[in-house]
């Protein structure tokens, strides 16, 4: 029996106000509970157009959004405050994801406020589990950002939107803005994150290796139009487009030997 899509892009178009032409044009995706999805591509490809639609952040000129089955609609608010709730995203660059200003404790309980979930002490202990998670100490919840490395401030980033339980999480390149060895550290976090909560994950990425680790699908956009699809082992290991082999051929390979 398959299970049913929880994220779902049917048709989906969008264009700019004023412009004609479209930056992604009639994609259909569908993300089932516990999959992971890669959307790779160029920049420019139409990848974080995607990732603001199933964000809810932009309305699409044609076609819908689903989430669990029904047509995402912005203006619902008692359906905004479930998905709100249900989805949560990491964005890029954990040196700007994070107010300067603010202790961890209170970046990392944002969601439980916003959204109304628990305040006070409550909220304090789903703080504290939030951060032993990412594996972080306990004095984090009292420092500031500027305090930590570019990895711990990403683990901060996905404490705080994990924090609520989300079903689904949506990450815009989570790893492209750090070093080779954290790279490497965040995205087995994630991996044992997805394993361990069963969170559905979407991911933006230019990093194949990070796509080959972390996802079991992948979608490959070109010019906002996706041309190749289907499990990552396939995709990656055996293209059958000429825009996924370039892709392919166009990761840096370090000569062996001296």
């Amino acid at each position: 029996m398959t299970s049913s899509p929880v994220l779902e892009l049917d048709s989906v178009s969008y264009a700019y106000r004023g412009s004609e032409a479209a930056v992604v044009a009639d994609i259909s995706l569908a993300v089932t509970a516990g999959q992971s999805l890669a959307l790779v591509g160029e920049s420019g490809a139409g990848k974080t157009t995607l990732l603001r639609m199933l964000l809810g952040l932009a309305r699409p000129t044609s076609g819908e959004v689903r989430f669990d089955g029904d047509a995402l609609r912005l203006r619902d608010r008692e359906q905004m405050r479930r998905f709100r709730r249900s989805v949560q995203c990491v964005f890029q660059d954990p040196y700007a994801s994070l107010d300067p200003r603010q202790q961890v404790r209170r970046i990392v309980g944002e969601p439980l406020r916003s959204l109304r979930i628990a305040s006070g002490a409550a909220a304090g202990d789903l703080v504290g589990r939030a951060l032993e998670r990412v594996g972080l100490p306990a004095d984090a919840a009292d420092r500031y950002p500027h305090e930590f490395s570019g990895g711990q401030r990403q683990r901060i980033a996905i404490a705080r939107a994990t924090v609520c339980d989300p079903r689904i999480l949506l990450a815009d390149e989570p790893v492209s803005a750090l070093d080779v060895t954290t790279r490497v550290k965040v995205v087995d976090l994630l991996a044992e994150l997805k394993e361990t909560t069963g969170l559905t994950v979407v991911m933006v990425s230019h990093d194949l290796s990070v796509v080959a680790a972390l996802c079991e699908h992948t979608a490959v956009l070109e010019r906002g139009r996706v041309v190749e699809s289907g499990a990552t082992r396939s995709v990656l290991g055996a293209p059958s487009h000429g825009y996924t082999r370039r892709l392919l051929s166009s990761v840096p390979r370090l000569p062996v030997g001296g």
